[in-house]
């Protein structure tokens, strides 16, 4: 019996424009989660425990610290002499040169290169997405169904209008597909994991080329072409599942790992693998205090940390406060800081102004936009309950934006209301 040739392409490209400041200086897939891994090592794990050895990562925006960061495929045992882990650039000089402008554009500038290596399948992933999947189960939905595509859905409620969603019958047939249609609610949503039969891939966007020229997005020109004309089914992931594209989600995310609501990272049979930097342990000082956190490696805690992430290298100092927080690496919290509900970007240093008067409000930023951030006694509050902070690199409020009731949120403390 052969065995299928199944090559994966991971579009890691995208700058991730949804995540604002977080993004200004660093690839979306290099982005942490839950204070010890990279988002990349979301489907480059799951590929490894899949079996799936012919990985091509597809990078644009900021692709010297996604290589940095990958170190030839190591962790995750890609480092072959035959298949393994292959970085693709932009390029120039032959067919699908340039800068891509959309996921399925990115896709088609490797058409050529995708024939030459002549898989049997393609399996196509994006970088930014919070699960766990065996690939393997996907191959056989699309190979028991004969298919052209297999789609990896999952049902969702509330506002999906941000999504792709499709229709499926009975027979888990895709009759139907809007791409982020307006106003819809509650439905099957795309993970953006696809598996394509090669050579219906490889036509579609032969065809797509010769009629376009150049593609955008998978929901403006691929997906409704393979939909008229091939067979596609859909292959429901069952579990969960979450498009870290926005501040929101991100920092839910990052608070669900907490609580147990999204990937459990202590199963033993699906770790999630990592080629991050080798630290000391995790130092809590004599004046700590840490409830239901993830404090990672290199980081020093001497204040209060309550249902947060600590990111690598991070240091809370004594008297701060940490609540519902998500800090990136190398953060640093001052003595006499509260906060609540933030985002700290990476290298931020956190400072409790001491020029100002107790009680005296201070605006930090422009009115308006970044809202209230004040002195209450001696603490300096940033962030507060029903609204998600944003702290950039520069240790200022970047942005604030009330809860989206319609997205998923993460249980919080009790003193939230």
């Amino acid at each position: 019996m052969k065995i299928p040739r199944i090559l994966a392409v991971i579009l890691a490209g995208g700058r991730g424009g949804g995540l604002e400041a977080l993004t200004d200086s660093r690839p979306k897939p290099t982005l942490p989660i839950g204070g010890t891994y990279n988002l990349i090592d979301v489907s480059l794990s799951n590929l490894a425990h899949s079996h799936i050895r012919d990985v091509w990562i597809v990078e644009q925006y900021q692709a010297r610290r996604l290589n940095s960061y990958l170190d030839n495929g190591r962790p995750w045992d890609l480092d072959r002499s035959h298949g393994g882990l292959v970085v693709v650039p932009p390029f120039e000089g032959a067919q699908g040169e340039g800068f891509a402008r959309g996921n399925a554009d990115s896709l088609a500038r490797q058409l050529e290169a995708m024939r030459e290596f002549d898989p049997d399948h393609v399996l196509v992933l994006s970088a930014d997405h919070l699960y766990r999947l065996n690939f393997l189960d996907v191959f056989d939905t699309h190979e028991a169904a004969a298919a052209d595509l297999t789609i990896v859905t999952t049902d969702r409620s509330g506002d999906i209008s941000r999504y792709g969603v499709v229709e499926v019958d009975s027979e888990g047939v895709v009759v139907d597909f809007a791409d982020k249609p307006e106003g819809r609610r509650d439905g099957s949503v795309v993970t953006e994991v696809f598996l394509y039969r090669a050579e219906a891939l490889f036509s579609a966007l032969q065809s797509l080329l010769e009629e376009y020229e150049q593609l955008s997005d998978y929901g403006a020109e691929l997906l409704p072409h393979v939909l008229e004309a091939k067979k596609v089914v859909a292959h429901e992931l069952g579990g969960y599942w979450m498009d870290l594209g926005t501040l929101q989600s991100y920092w839910t995310a990052n608070l669900q790992l907490i609580d147990g609501d999204a990937l459990d990272l202590s199963d033993a049979g699906w770790p999630l693998l990592s080629a991050q930097p080798q630290r000391t342990p995790a130092h809590l000082g004599a004046r700590a205090q840490v409830r239901d956190s993830f404090v990672a490696g290199g980081a020093f805690v001497d204040g209060r940390v309550e249902h947060s992430v600590v990111g690598v290298d991070g240091e809370v100092a004594a008297d701060a406060e940490v609540i519902d927080s998500v800090l990136l690496e190398s953060v640093r919290i001052d003595s006499g800081v509260r906060l609540r509900n933030c985002i700290v970007a990476a290298g931020a240093h956190v400072r409790a102004p001491r020029e100002a008067g107790l009680g005296e409000a201070v605006r930090l930023g422009k009115a308006g936009k970044h809202g209230e951030v004040g002195q209450l006694g001696t603490a300096w509050q940033m962030g507060e309950p029903g609204r998600i902070t944003l702290i950039g690199a520069n240790g200022e409020v970047d942005s604030v934006a009330e809860f989206d009731p319609d997205s998923p949120l993460p249980r919080l403390t009790d003193d939230q209301g």
